[in-house]
């Protein structure tokens, strides 16, 4: 299990084998190597410094097979936030957990 960060700071949750979890539990995303997709197969970011997520604007059109997420998990205390990273260009920060809270 690794607990990740978003490229802002924020504490997102952790990835277990290639699955993205939110620390409240949910499951949103596959691993692809460093990139992850949502259940629909849709790119939504990729780790970068070991423990953060962020998101390359270029590569929003790309597509993998979906997924069924898996069942809700227990959740986890959150973690605390960190200090965020300055933005590379063409990059934008990676959504944090609450977007996904729907």
């Amino acid at each position: 299990m690794e607990w990740l960060w978003t490229w802002k700071g924020k504490f997102f949750g952790y990835k277990d084998g290639s699955d993205l979890w939110t620390y409240k539990g949910k499951h949103v995303g596959r691993f692809y190597g460093t990139e992850v997709y949502d259940r629909n197969g849709h790119y939504l970011g990729e780790i970068m410094s070991n423990n953060r997520l962020i998101t390359h604007k270029s590569k929003k059109r790309i597509k993998r097979s979906g997924f069924s997420p898996y069942a809700k998990r227990a959740g986890y205390a959150r973690y605390a936030n960190y200090a965020g990273y300055a933005m590379y260009a063409g990059h934008e920060d990676f959504p944090t957990q609450d977007t996904f809270d729907n």
